[in-house]
C-alpha cells in the first residue's frame, strides 16, 4: 500500500528543505517528495503518517562492527544488573570470556535493533566470512551494508547516535531522499537541523527502511 510520510520540515540532503512536506514511498521506493498538499493531491488513496518534527534520510553507523562485536546489549531483563547501555572495555571483556552463541546472538540482535530506534539505515561493514552469525543477523535486519575498508579500534565507547561522531546531516545521512530512490527514513522530533547537533535531545520517532516502519516510538 502506498504511504505517505508527512512532517512539518522535510530535509532530502542536497536539495532544498520542504516545510510542511512529504515523502510518497511505493513498496521500497520513493514515489513523490515535495510539499504536502501537492504530494496528498497526486496520492489522494494513500495511507497518510503524520509525524512531528524533521523527516530526514536513514543515517549510516560508521561504527557498526563494534556496536556488535566489542559491545553487549543487555536484555531489558538484566537491566537491574547490567542497566541499559551498551558495556564496552573490561566490563565487556569479562562477559565476553564465558558467554555462549546464545547469549552472543542475542546481543548483536538487540544491537541492530537499537541502531534502528537511532535512525540508522545503513552500517558501515564489511561482516565477513570469519563470523557468519554476524553476517546473518545483519542481512536479516535488513540495514544496507556500505562496503568500508578495514579501520583500526577507535578510543572511546562506541555511540548508537551516529551523530555523535560529530557529522552533519549531509556527512551523517545514508544517502540523499529522491524520487525513485531506496526509501530510507528517520524522523526527529525536533524543530530545526541544528538541534539534531550538540548534546542535546534528538528522539528518532520513526525510522523507515525500505519502505517498512521498523521502528516507532509509542
Amino acid at each position: 500500500m502506498l504511504t505517505i510520510h508527512a512532517a512539518p520540515l522535510v530535509l532530502p540532503v542536497g536539495a532544498a528543505a520542504v516545510a510542511d512536506g512529504a515523502v510518497a514511498v511505493d513498496g521500497d521506493r520513493i514515489a513523490a517528495l515535495g510539499p504536502y498538499e501537492e504530494v496528498v493531491a497526486a496520492y489522494p488513496a494513500a495511507r497518510i503518517r503524520r509525524w512531528p518534527g524533521l523527516l530526514t534520510p536513514g543515517l549510516r553507523q560508521d561504527r557498526a562492527r563494534e556496536l556488535l562485536t566489542r559491545c553487549y546489549h543487555p536484555d531489558p531483563r538484566e537491566a537491574e544488573e547490567l542497566g541499559g547501555l551498551p558495556l564496552w572495555g573490561e566490563d565487556f571483556e569479562r562477559l565476553a570470556a564465558t558467554m555462549d552463541a546464545t547469549r552472543r546472538a542475542g546481543s548483536v540482535r538487540r544491537g541492530l535493533q537499537r541502531m534502528l530506534r537511532h535512525g540508522t539505515t545503513q552500517v558501515a561493514g564489511p561482516f565477513g566470512a570469519d563470523d557468519p552469525a554476524l553476517r546473518t543477523a545483519v542481512a536479516r535486519s535488513g540495514l544496507v551494508v556500505r562496503a568500508a575498508p578495514p579501520v583500526p579500534v577507535r578510543d572511546g565507547v562506541p555511540d548508537l547516535d551516529p551523530f555523535a561522531a560529530g557529522g552533519d546531516l549531509a556527512r551523517t545521512a545514508h544517502g540523499p531522499l529522491t524520487v525513485g530512490g531506496r526509501a530510507d527514513l528517520a524522523v526527529f522530533d525536533v524543530p530545526d537541523e541544528a538541534a539534531l547537533y550538540g548534546g542535546g535531545p534528538r528522539p528518532c520517532v520513526a525510522t523507515v527502511l525500505a519502505g517498512r516502519l521498523v521502528h516507532r516510538e509509542r
